[in-house]
């Protein structure tokens, strides 16, 4: 009881003398609302950022490790031309692949492949440069295909290599402008498509990465009826075979050893001979994402920290006037009985009540900024960022009043009352 007490009274003195001297305040919290706004958009556009460029990397997957004929990245001392003589995966690992994998560590496999630059028609209307993806049934599993309009393929589908497609919206709107595009067909190099599925409209993104909106999935037999999936080096659309890992296989170590030993099994590696695929996984791309963001936001906290350091220094110049002003009332309260730490809490509790106001209206600036449309970019402040500035607020308030506070406190009242 006492405790709120001395809350209430604080509170009641540190708005008095806020409110009293308007301009003064106002003036003061400018400095916190600068800063709080400078250093919160900095890391709410670094989230924002990398948030959007996370998005646009989406289509690799999410816990997902590709065999593949080339890795990623290249490094070590394995000859760069040696890439060239590994062959692609088949159909046939695949189902070796099904077969020799434990359940324990993997939610599916799949096969697919694509070629890009084709041409899809639809009467007089066509569309140009569309990335064709081969698919086998288990893909859905692997990646993620958001249809938003009729559904994906039935086993007996792509068991029979019917010719039959997934498109994106994008594509589903120009061959069809005035109507649904479900059951509608297309042409390609002399093929007959019937669409059953059109995928959800993703939009523009930050980067220039594949997009569903321009993406065709076909089986993946159907899709061979056009290009030759490669076994060699030369020639052929060369297939990748996607595992999608679980949750409790944190890292993914247990089923990329798996895969490794399944993959030697399968080829007839010797144990003296290199792996002659690649295991490639979207960690990668998302461990070089976050180094650098992590990199910039430590930069833009620096330079944000330099505004917010002179919001303090403004806050604590008032709070030293407003203890000069206010040393009579401090000799009247301690004569009346007012205790030190009552007189502590009072100067405090006014410091960070003025900085926390400054803090708000800078949050509420940096909220405005995200409310400006943006299409490439989603700009948004996550709950956390929000706390951070509010956090800040109050220790720039304790900082900047803690000196002055102390002073106030430790006043002799005889002298204090006599002051004018």
């Amino acid at each position: 009881m006492k405790t709120l007490r001395l809350t209430f009274e604080s509170f009641r003195f540190a708005w008095e003398a806020l409110r009293s001297n308007l301009l003064r305040t106002i003036l003061s919290l400018l400095g916190v609302t600068v800063g709080i706004f400078a250093i919160i958009s900095v890391f709410t556009v670094v989230d924002s950022l990398e948030a959007n460029v996370r998005q646009s990397m989406n289509f690799v997957g999410d816990k997902v490790i590709y065999v593949a004929k080339w890795p990623w990245a290249f490094g070590g001392d394995y000859p760069w031309w040696k890439y060239f003589n590994r062959p692609s995966p088949t159909v046939r690992e695949l189902r070796e692949l099904q077969r020799l994998l434990t359940a324990d560590n993997n939610r599916g496999v799949a096969l697919f492949a694509a070629r890009g630059g084709n041409t899809l028609k639809a009467g007089s209307n066509s569309v140009e440069d569309i990335p064709l993806q081969g698919v086998t049934y288990e893909y859905r599993q692997v990646s993620d295909v958001p249809v938003a309009e009729g559904r994906y393929f039935t086993q007996q589908e792509v068991d029979a290599s019917r010719n039959v497609a997934i498109v994106g919206y994008d594509i589903a709107h120009n061959l069809y402008p005035n109507g649904s595009a479900i059951g509608q067909e297309f042409r390609t190099h002399g093929l007959r498509y019937t669409i059953v599925g059109v995928m959800e409209k993703e939009g523009k993104k930050l980067l220039d990465t594949p997009s569903n909106d321009t993406n065709c999935l076909v089986p993946l037999g159907s899709f061979t009826k056009i290009y030759a999936l490669s076994t060699g080096s030369m020639g052929g659309a060369q297939g990748t075979i996607g595992v999608k890992g679980t949750d409790n296989d944190p890292g993914l170590l247990n089923l990329e050893s798996e895969i490794q030993g399944a993959m030697r099994t399968i080829r007839g590696l010797k144990p003296r001979e290199d792996d002659n695929f690649a295991l490639n996984r979207p960690e990668m791309l998302a461990d070089a994402i976050t180094s650098l963001f992590s990199v910039i936001g430590v930069a833009g906290a620096i330079i944000g920290s330099f505004a917010i350091l002179v919001g303090g220094f403004g806050i604590a110049n008032i709070m030293f006037v407003s203890v000069k002003e206010r040393t009579n009332i401090i000799g009247i309260q301690k004569s009346l009985g007012a205790k030190n730490y009552f007189i502590l809490a009072q100067f405090l509790f006014e410091a960070v009540f003025l900085c926390l106001i400054g803090g708000a209206a800078g949050l509420c600036l940096v909220w405005l900024v995200t409310l400006i449309p943006q299409d490439a970019m989603k700009i948004f402040m996550s709950l956390n960022r929000i706390v951070l500035g509010l956090g800040l607020s109050v220790l720039i308030g304790v900082i900047s009043g803690i000196i002055p506070a102390v002073i106030a406190a430790m006043m002799d009242p005889v002298i204090a009352i006599r002051s004018k």
